[in-house]
């Protein structure tokens, strides 16, 4: 496996232990793609178009990925 499936896999693993707030709330997040140190995010459900999206993202999700991951610079939503 190369390094970005490595790296998918560990995001994969944070966004399992956040996935139940977001499900709490009508909505979830899907791993898209990780290259480059970027993970690439879509929302679902309640959380897709919801103006408080950015604010978890970047806020909640990315922060508990940034201090699990080290190789991970950034998580972007993708539409």
């Amino acid at each position: 496996m190369d390094e970005n499936g490595v790296l998918f896999d560990e995001v994969s693993e944070v966004l399992l232990k956040l996935r139940p707030f977001l499900l709490r709330d009508g909505g979830d997040a899907e791993l898209v793609e990780v290259e480059n140190g970027i993970a690439k995010l879509r929302f679902l459900g309640a959380c897709n178009g919801c103006p408080s999206a950015t604010i978890t993202l970047k806020v909640a999700i990315e922060r508990a990925i940034l201090e699990e991951i080290d190789d991970i610079k950034e998580v972007v939503q993708v539409f």
